[in-house]
């Protein structure tokens, strides 16, 4: 077997799936076929892959088929190739939307001022069709602006015999025009192309999330060389397993591996999600994109760069969203039944009468045109789109980005939420939470003489220490003679004294730590603080707990969630499990799993779904990424998330504030019952003329109204969604 990869430009949903897996299924040597919508990607897999000239052959069958389906077909590189698509492949639907709804809008306003009745402008020109000729140009060019990615589509979907919701609105586009329903004709057209702007945007975002996670990853590493001792600087790909690299302060570590010399701390938030950097020394593993802190070392490379932590988080979450991209909407599903069963009844209204009971021609013949018009989908299509937009436009303005309609649909469905800790329920960045000090210390001594050992480092909790003296109006004395002491702590003077600051083992190596100080450290911990102690060549001057502050919005948005109907919430962390036990019981949390690796988190959110079906996963980092993807909704925090979780996320809260989520379901809710209600009422006025049709009762007039009236009152409808006071229910 041998495979062969494509960039499929064109390739957006399912149906394009579809139309390629027919056109391939003729093209001889092909024994599979897969599909990876996410990244416009396809897979092809030879049945012979020995002989050049057959395998030659079969790309180039290969190439010529997916052509015919409208889409092309080009050698695919890798993830970081430059896009081979153009400005127009990439903005086209989003110029001819805008170019349709301003032809449309300009024939409408052009109808309005010249008749003179804004009535007879939304009438399409009543009965007498007396519509101003450039009115009549603009809604036809509007239209085919409109159409202009619907009707190739249509016709492919007419050729493959495979109706879907593109063919059901060319031809009522069609019928329309024939009769003069110009307006609508071009309304019609302009919506359902802003609806495929908004699928097309989706799909779009979360390509991106590959390129985003991506980014976390150095594209080189520098090495020793085993055979000749040198230190060399290659891509990544080329550093082979076992090697001795070099990373210096400051730097993100460019694989996985074991530390062999040197001691450090590394920002591992990326990849565990843990708020304090971990200190690290020999025999300590290290992970491709973690940030090293202010210490050099060197460790040795255990993974290849495809192997890597990192590498796996990338492919998670691109197998994720890939399977998730081939969901097909309510509405095609149905359209592609609707369409014929439509056409069909109205060939045989118009011939089956004047066979069997000797009817009029012309009248049957009226009469098929009448159910023609009355199969006309444009309330029942219009309904979705117009309560999606709606519904989009009201979340934004509550500062809740959601990236498409099937996402705001979701949080209707929801019946469990695992949500991430440090930096969603909590702030992510530490913050001194206490101080006890001892003899003749004060509090602010304490910072102070702190703050002064600490002024020059970049450390996450020295930045702590310097922002607690800054609020406390406190200027911090110079030091002198800082001496840093690798993974322990700093040393000092500070006037004529020395002083020392740092861990609790550190403490414990000066043998300060008398009963009374162990008391109060022990104190310190068990409340999950992280524990930083000063002191002084003769004693310990006081101690400082540090911790990742928990927001004030978490306790209460839990259980607002549970009044929303959301049954079961779990956090999910890869902090320690003191410090998540403590931040469990002060936000009202039940369950909770701790020093969680990306892929136990993605195992939980997978029983999860297992168990309940409906999951949304709250988080703001890269390790959250892949448990985001494998939920049924990705929820990332906007203000304080990393690109990577943003882009992945399906929905972004651009202010990080979480009780945005119980509202985000009650909105999605509303927005249900909208559609159902839309829905509803579209089909219900179509079977009622259907009947009226059948009964020859219904004249082409009172088809045209019933359609225009019902999709006029289904925008109606859709667009109460804009309303900001949203029932609580």
């Amino acid at each position: 077997m041998r495979e062969q990869s494509y960039k499929i430009v064109g390739m957006d949903c399912s149906e394009e799936v579809a139309a390629l897996r027919q056109a391939l299924a003729d093209v001889p040597g092909i024994a599979e076929l897969r599909f990876d919508v996410l990244s416009g990607k396809m897979i092809v897999r030879s049945t012979d892959g020995g002989d050049a000239a057959i395998v030659d052959a079969m790309q180039e069958a290969v190439l010529a088929a997916v052509a015919t389906t409208g889409m092309t077909a080009l050698p695919w590189l890798n993830h970081r190739q430059e896009s081979n698509e153009t400005f127009w492949s990439r903005h086209g639907r989003t110029v001819m939307a805008t170019a349709s709804g301003c032809l449309t809008g300009g024939g409408f306003l052009l109808h309005w001022l010249t008749h003179g009745s804004l009535l007879h402008a939304l009438s399409g020109g009543g009965e007498d069709k007396a519509l101003p000729t450039v009115s009549i140009v603009l809604y036809a060019l509007g239209a085919v602006a409109g159409a202009w990615f619907i009707a190739p589509k249509a016709f492919l979907s007419a050729r493959r015999l495979r109706p879907d919701i593109n063919l059901l609105m060319t031809v009522a586009v069609i019928g329309a025009a024939i009769i003069g329903e110009w307006f609508e004709a071009a309304a019609v057209t302009f919506l359902f192309s802003v609806s495929l702007v908004l699928e097309s945007w989706s799909v779009g975002r979360a390509r991106r999330a590959i390129s985003a996670l991506m980014d976390y990853s150095p594209t080189t590493a520098r090495f020793i060389d085993p055979q000749s001792g040198e230190v060399l600087e290659k891509t990544i790909e080329h550093v082979p397993i076992g090697s001795t690299v070099l990373v210096r302060p400051g730097e993100k570590i460019p694989l996985d591996g074991v530390v062999t010399k040197g001691e450090t701390t590394v920002n591992q938030a990326p990849i565990t999600g843990e708020s304090i950097p971990v200190p690290k020394k020999d025999g300590d593993d290290v992970f491709a994109g973690t940030i090293n802190g202010d210490g050099a070392f060197e460790f040795r490379s255990t993974k290849t760069a495809d192997d890597s932590t990192l590498a796996r988080i990338i492919h998670m979450v691109e197998d994720a969203q890939s399977r998730r991209s081939h969901s097909e909407q309510w509405v095609d599903t149905f359209a592609r039944y609707y369409t014929p069963a439509m056409m069909l009844l109205a060939l045989c209204v118009a011939l089956l009468p004047p066979l069997l009971i000797d009817g009029a021609w012309s009248r049957w013949f009226y009469q098929a045109l009448v159910m023609l018009v009355i199969a006309c989908p444009c309330a029942l299509v219009i309904s979705t789109p117009v309560s999606i937009v709606a519904g989009l436009a009201a979340a934004a303005r509550a500062g809740v980005l959601i990236k498409g309609g099937m996402f705001l649909e979701m949080p209707a469905k929801l019946r469990a939420l695992a949500m991430d800790k440090t930096g969603t329920l909590t702030y992510g960045t530490p913050e001194v939470e206490s101080i006890i000090s001892f003899g003749d210390h004060t509090d602010d001594q304490v910072i102070s003489c702190a703050a002064a050992l600490e002024t020059e480092s970049g450390h996450p909790i020295a930045r702590a220490i310097l922002r607690e003296a800054s609020r406390r109006g406190l200027d911090a004395p110079s030091a002198e003679s800082i001496r840093d002491i690798k993974g322990k702590g700093t040393e000092g003077l500070v006037g004529e004294t020395r002083y020392w600051i740092g861990s609790h083992r550190f403490m414990h190596e000066k043998g300060a730590e008398s009963p009374e100080v162990h008391e109060a450290a022990l104190e310190i911990e068990d409340a999950a603080h992280t524990l930083v102690a000063l002191g002084s060549d003769s004693h310990v001057c006081g101690l400082i707990g540090v911790s990742d502050r928990i927001r004030e919005t978490s306790a209460p948005t839990i259980k607002a969630i549970h009044d929303a109907g959301v049954e079961h919430v779990i956090m999910l962390t890869g902090d320690n499990r003191t410090t998540a036990a403590a931040a469990a019981a002060a936000i009202g949390l039940e369950e909770y799993q701790a020093e969680l690796l990306p892929e136990d988190k993605v195992s939980a959110v997978e029983r999860l779904v297992e168990t309940y079906g409906h999951v949304a996963m709250i988080g703001d980092g890269v390790n959250d990424a892949p448990a985001m993807a494998v939920s049924s909704l990705g929820i990332a925090m906007g203000g304080t998330g990393t690109d990577a979780a943003i882009e992945t996320a399906d929905i972004a809260l651009m202010s990080d504030d979480l009780s945005k989520i119980p509202w985000l379901v009650r909105h999605s809710r509303h927005v249900m019952r909208i559609i159902r209600q839309n829905i509803a009422f579209a089909l219900g006025v179509k079977a009622a003329f259907m009947a009226l049709a059948l009964l020859q009762l219904a004249t082409l007039w009172m088809a045209i109204a019933a359609d225009m009236g019902a999709s006029l009152l289904v925008v109606f409808n859709g667009l109460r969604l804009l309303k900001s006071d949203l029932p609580e229910g």
